[in-house]
């Protein structure tokens, strides 16, 4: 039988627990005009970096950046003078109006695709880039044109950020039950083992979210997430960052463009 003693202890560990999530959610929310308030930070998204194949979809090459483009795309983005930042820049940017070096961008990828080790970083490095790579972990080191733990650790040790985009790629709107632990706890804790540091930011797979979600993102201590370019949700704008997808169609001018138009506000 469990003792009164222990029975209280439980109660005011999750009593703490819910307290401090609440806690969380009520300053998010507290801050949110004056989060929203902050000019936009321009965000890309990447998955492939590849040449087209000629089984390659129409709709599938919006997300499949051919290498000559990819690399324009970043030699014009360090000829325009933008300096990369990390989501822990952001996060102080937005809630505490911490300054940014000036022309600020992130770079994030998505899905753990190979590519991105193989042709993203040596690119990067030549400009002094650093990313976001969030790590859908079903696929680590199991299939060959994806990341194993090994690249994703060396990834984190050269001062790139690790983050959770689930266990498979599921439809965050559609999590219930176990679903939150499959999807989000085990992956956290994979993350955490193979890159010895916290697991603090988070990309919604196909950039689906509901606000319903959010709080089971609070009670595990995320700070940012990040979804695709829809609108933010007015009380939690910390927990669906915008983005945008850098085409496999564009150019750099039609980049340059998209990014002052999504971003201006």
């Amino acid at each position: 039988m469990i003792s009164k003693f222990t029975s209280a202890l439980f109660s005011l560990g999750l009593s703490l627990s819910i307290t401090s999530t609440a806690i969380a959610q009520a300053t998010t929310t507290g801050n949110a005009p004056a989060i929203l308030a902050r000019k936009q930070v321009p965000i890309l998204c990447y998955h492939q970096i590849r040449d087209w194949k000629p089984t390659d979809k129409k709709v599938d090459k919006d997300y499949i950046i051919p290498i000559a483009a990819f690399k324009a795309h970043l030699k014009m983005l360090a000829d325009s003078g933008y300096h990369t930042i990390l989501p822990d820049q952001l996060y102080d940017y937005l809630t505490k109006g911490t300054p940014l070096p000036s022309k600020p961008i992130m770079l994030t990828f998505d899905d753990t695709d190979l590519d991105q080790f193989v042709v993203a970083r040596p690119e990067m490095k030549k400009y002094g880039f650093k990313g976001v790579f969030f790590i859908m972990t079903v696929s680590i080191g199991k299939v060959k044109h994806y990341m194993s733990a090994a690249q994703i650790k060396q990834l984190s040790d050269e001062g790139n950020v690790i983050g959770s985009h689930t266990w498979n790629h599921s439809n965050f709107k559609k999590f219930q039950g176990k679903d939150w632990e499959t999807q989000l706890d085990k992956p956290t804790k994979k993350l955490e083992e193979i890159t010895g540091k916290p697991i603090k930011y988070f990309a919604f797979p196909f950039g689906l979210w509901n606000s319903q979600g959010l709080p089971e993102l609070h009670k595990r201590g995320f700070k940012l997430a990040f979804q695709l370019a829809d609108k933010r949700d007015p009380n939690d704008p910390l927990l669906t960052v915008r983005r945008i997808l850098d085409s496999g169609y564009w150019t750099v001018k039609s980049l340059s463009n998209a990014m002052h138009q999504s971003f201006s506000k």
